[in-house]
């Protein structure tokens, strides 16, 4: 019996009808529907509780799924996907948000959920970024990310310096608003808004792109995801800079703390339904946005 595991914010109406949806649909094969022990009493209060249903802690939802199966947009993914990624877990995400460049289904696209049972899909496995912050040669935290590091300067916008090295060797110097490193899955995010370029996941490179840089001559820079990065905060002017991982983990950066970024060992597995190139998806989703 396949065990999935359904994921989405349960708090917003929208959504659990979404979810609901999706568990009929489910269960009309042999399934168990796993959910976080948390939104137990949301779903009786909704009256949206099934005798299939099994609650369960949700570090125990991670370990026990076959499948996490989550609804929402790419931000909702990334979470799942850093949670799933050291047991490499496959995730089908079902896009509730606007883009959803993450996303293999669309709401109306549920009769391909019946494949999960024949085994009729591909896994395609995401590079992801282990992200450390040291002092000198003290190891002060790690992370793991399936988009990019961001270091800015927090919610006000103001020109700081940044030292870019690889394997040890200066690079170059940044002064701009901030710098982001991504993983090809996070081309499509932050990076490509910052007007860096859009990347095959299926290349294997980091991105680097600075934000609104104060130089001609600052261009986005690719590198081989075997490089060891290394971003030091040289600004003057700020006590203190801020490191956001994919949009959701924040750490302080200090004067002259060091970022490095390496490729992990750990990655994310996204389950594929549908054929055609990541270029035609691409140009959907943006043909999508200009609407």
């Amino acid at each position: 019996m396949l065990k999935i595991a359904l994921l989405t914010n349960f708090n917003i109406l929208e959504k659990a009808n979404a979810a609901m949806t999706v568990a009929n649909r489910l269960l009309q094969e042999d399934c168990e529907i796993l959910i976080a022990a948390f939104n137990r009493e949301k779903l009786m209060k909704m009256n949206k509780h099934r005798k299939e249903f099994r609650y369960l802690p949700l570090e125990s939802v991670y370990a026990e799924a076959n499948v996490l199966i989550v609804l929402g947009g790419d931000g909702t993914i990334l979470e799942v996907a850093r949670r799933a990624s050291h047991r490499g877990t496959p995730i089908l995400g079902i896009n509730l948000g606007r883009l959803g460049y993450m996303a293999e289904l669309e709401l109306n696209e549920l009769e391909q959920l019946k494949r999960l049972f024949t085994g009729d899909y591909e896994i395609e496995s995401r590079a992801m970024l282990r992200i450390e912050l040291r002092s000198g040669e003290e190891l002060r935290s790690y992370c793991y990310a399936l988009n990019d590091a961001v270091i800015s300067n927090g919610s006000v916008s103001r020109i700081i310096d940044l030292e870019l090295s690889e394997g040890g060797v200066p690079v170059t110097n940044y002064r701009a608003d901030g710098l982001i490193i991504a993983t090809p899955t996070g081309s499509t995010a932050y990076s490509m808004s910052a007007g860096g370029t859009i990347v095959d996941p299926k290349v294997s490179c980091f991105c680097v792109t600075p934000i609104c840089p104060h130089s001609f001559i600052a261009r986005p820079l690719i590198f081989s995801d075997q490089s060891v990065l290394e971003v030091r905060n040289i600004c003057a002017r700020e006590k203190m800079l801020y490191l956001t991982v994919d949009g959701r983990m924040n750490f302080e950066l200090h004067r002259n703390q060091v970022v490095r970024i390496t490729k992990a060992k750990l990655q994310t597995n996204l389950i594929r339904l549908k054929t055609g190139s990541f270029y035609r998806k691409l140009r959907q989703k943006m043909s999508n946005s200009q609407m």
